[in-house]
């Protein structure tokens, strides 16, 4: 792999308010209900953070640490494989920007530093559409959609 860094940035309207979407990111019990995960976390600047899957047997799947948390308007964290969390080189970043409109927010997604062409790079440009379209609904019709569904063969 070569050093080379990229980035994905994901924007959605939602109609709710920021803070309802800030718990939706960082609160265990409603992340599972669109996620399939609990974001496990205290969500204090330099805290730890795990992704941990909603099934049995609540494998950690993701790792990282809390570097900013402004609620209810801006969550980074760090973000790796739980398998990489002793290389410092597999981390890339994640940034949770949430902008109050009238009667929705803006919500925009930003996964930087990500090497070019990695399995993580590739995994997350078809993980966060999903996942993101998932919180969009359960915030608007009370239901997330299955995050783990495939396509239907043709």
């Amino acid at each position: 792999m070569s050093n080379e860094k990229t980035c994905f940035v994901y924007v959605t309207y939602i109609r709710s308010t920021a803070e309802k979407v800030f718990e939706a990111i960082t609160q265990p019990g409603i992340a599972r209900r669109y996620w399939g995960h609990e974001n496990v976390s205290d969500w204090q600047p330099g805290s730890a953070w795990q992704h941990v899957r909603a099934s049995e047997p609540h494998t950690v799947e993701l790792v990282g640490k809390v570097v900013e948390s402004v609620p209810p308007t801006r969550l980074v964290i760090t973000w790796a494989n739980a398998s990489q969390a002793d290389d410092p080189g597999a981390y890339s970043r994640v940034t949770f920007d949430i902008v109050p409109y009238e009667d929705m927010v803006r919500l925009t997604v930003t996964h930087d530093e990500l090497e070019a062409g990695s399995g993580m790079a590739n995994g997350i440009q078809k993980g966060w559409p999903i996942v993101l379209s998932s919180l969009k609904s359960l915030l608007e019709t009370g239901q997330g959609m299955d995050v783990f569904a495939k396509p239907k063969a043709a």
